[in-house]
């Protein structure tokens, strides 16, 4: 079933005359996603893999009907572009864009609770709802439908991690990668929220990092919901920054600490990422035992 964005979502992408922009809209059009329009400014008429460009939101919105965006634009006009989409009533909006200014994401996240609308990102490699609607960079090949909801704080652990579940014959309703950055829209815990009301997932893995706190915070609703986890980053030092600023340790912090804090909640944690399915197959049976 999915959360979020469905193959009847119909989508926007800003930034899509660009090189990031153009690969990925042809790839999302080749999972099933339904582009239905474009924003660069000053380009509008112009085509993308098909797909109608236009230069402003507000001309997309009322010309397809998009209810989504995928916003791939530098970093310094990530705000405007949100902003954009904000008044024009857009309900979903995707941020790939790395390196955006804290303060601009915090004013994006405090202006999309007053419209209702969700971000997910910056810094994030996408949604999907298996098997045809997708957001963002996630490689196709890795995914696969099924019942399995993944929520990550890391790009690239995103694909290794759903590429051993597609391979393990272990589908996914939903995958999200909230996003690396320290502040992001979707957390994790509101993710698995989200995946309980949907119904059709039946057990969470969770890919984590050494720092925050976001996975126990997630990992609450462990009762609700069979859950396992993996944590990267166990030989990193407190201080010491690792691959980008979400992953950065307090004094006092170690991943070691947040995988005992995991699986005292009754959480099984995977030493590595090839150890994820056969875990969470064993977790699947244990809890449909109790």
């Amino acid at each position: 079933m999915g959360i979020l964005i469905d193959e009847g979502t119909g989508v926007l992408v800003q930034g899509i005359t660009g090189h990031t922009g153009r690969f990925h809209t042809e790839q999302m059009l080749r999972y099933g996603t339904r582009v239905v329009a474009g924003v660069t400014p000053g380009r509008g008429g112009e085509r993308v893999s098909g797909v109608r460009v236009y230069d402003s939101v507000r001309e997309a919105v009322r010309a397809s009907g998009a209810v989504a965006a995928e916003v791939m634009v530098p970093a310094p006009h990530v705000l405007d572009a949100v902003m954009e989409d904000l008044e024009e009533g857009i309900e979903v909006i995707h941020v790939l864009s790395e390196g955006v200014p804290i303060h601009d994401t915090l004013k994006m996240i405090r202006l999309s609770r007053i419209y209702g609308a969700r971000i997910i990102g910056p810094n994030s490699p996408g949604i999907a709802s298996p098997p045809s609607a997708k957001m963002g960079i996630i490689p196709n090949m890795v995914l696969s439908p099924g019942d399995v909801g993944v929520v990550s704080r890391s790009g690239t652990l995103t694909y290794e991690i759903l590429h051993h579940l597609t391979t393990s014959s272990l589908g996914q309703c939903s995958a999200v990668g909230v996003g690396g950055d320290p502040v992001v829209g979707l957390t994790m815990e509101e993710t698995v929220q989200l995946l309980l009301q949907d119904g059709a997932c039946r057990g969470v893995v969770l890919v984590g990092e050494v720092g925050g706190r976001d996975e126990l915070r997630a990992a609450r609703y462990s009762d609700e919901l069979p859950m396992i986890a993996y944590i990267a980053g166990r030989v990193v030092k407190p201080g010491r920054r690792m691959g980008h600023a979400g992953a950065i340790l307090k004094e006092g912090e170690s991943a070691q600490e947040k995988i005992e804090k995991l699986r005292d909640m009754g959480v099984p944690v995977a030493e590595t990422p090839w150890e994820v399915p056969a875990l969470l197959k064993r977790h699947l049976l244990s809890d449909r035992d109790k």
